[in-house]
């Protein structure tokens, strides 16, 4: 099952994050999921706005679909569609092939944290 995770790290974290992962994964060989990570909340939601996450939550389940038919399941313009689709999948979100586009992704989830500078 692929899973992506979405969280909010600042670069020197995000860095011990990732050589964490590798080290794991060359230990055990097992699948640790894939990562999408932003600097700040306000990096995080200019990739991913409010249109954005509807379009990922009525597409996951959905499948492979084109264009036009994810614009009439979310009742939107298809240029605005189609403009959404390209930067999910500049993210790595979505992907598209001759059949269509889908999410690849059986789990995303989130992960942030926020802290008081005393913590």
């Amino acid at each position: 099952m692929r899973t992506l995770t979405i969280r909010i790290l600042n670069e020197e974290a995000a860095l011990e994050a990732m050589q964490q992962r590798f080290i794991d994964t060359w230990k055990t060989g097992e699948y640790t999921g894939e990562f999408l990570t932003f600097e700040s909340p306000t990096a995080l939601f200019r990739a991913i706005t409010p249109k954005r996450w509807e379009l990922i939550s009525k597409l996951q389940p959905l499948g492979k679909v084109s264009l036009r038919e994810l614009a009439r399941q979310t009742q939107r313009d298809i240029h605005r569609i189609h403009d959404d689709v390209s930067s999910l999948k500049a993210l790595g979100i979505i992907e598209q092939d001759d059949q269509g586009i889908s999410i690849p992704y059986q789990k995303i989830r989130t992960d942030f944290t926020l802290s008081s500078l005393a913590a």
